[in-house]
C-alpha cells in the first residue's frame, strides 16, 4: 500500500542519530543523505527524514503514529531502547503485549527527538 513515509526533522543529525540506531535493529543500513535528506530503504519500502522544504520548523502530527513491523518482541524490545538510547523518549503504556479486538499484540511505543510517535509492532502467529 505505502511506497515510503518522510518525516520532517529540525535538526537533521540527531534525527540520523536516532534512526540509524532505531532502523538499525531491523537489520536496515544508515540513512543514506541526499540534499537535507536521509533515506532508509528495505525491501518493501522506503523511510526518510527531512527537514521542511518550505524552512518552516518541523512539527509532529497529534495523534499520528508510524509502525514498523517486528519479528519477534525481542527485536521490538530492542527497536524500543535503541530509540531511547538515542534521544528518543518512551511513551504510552511500557513495552509488551495488549489484548485488541484483533486478538493479541506486541507494542513499544517511542517520541523521536522532534516528537512523532514511533511504534513496534509484532503479531504473534496465532
Amino acid at each position: 500500500m505505502f511506497n515510503h513515509v518522510m518525516l520532517g526533522v529540525n535538526d537533521l543529525e540527531a534525527s540520523k542519530k536516532f534512526y540509524d540506531a532505531l532502523l538499525g535493529t531491523l537489520g536496515i543500513g544508515p540513512g543514506v543523505a541526499n540534499k537535507n535528506r536521509y533515506f532508509y530503504s528495505s525491501p518493501t519500502g522506503t523511510f526518510g527524514i527531512s527537514t521542511p522544504i518550505n524552512g518552516e520548523p518541523a512539527t509532529h502530527g497529534n495523534g499520528s503514529t508510524i509502525g514498523f513491523a517486528m519479528q519477534s518482541p525481542e527485536q521490538a524490545n530492542a527497536f524500543h531502547a535503541a530509540g531511547v538510547a538515542n534521544g528518543g523518549t518512551s511513551c504510552e503504556d511500557p513495552p509488551g503485549f495488549r489484548e485488541l479486538s484483533m486478538g493479541q499484540i506486541y507494542l513499544a511505543y517511542v517520541r523521536d527527538p522532534d516528537g512523532n510517535k514511533i511504534c513496534a509492532v509484532h503479531r504473534p502467529a496465532n
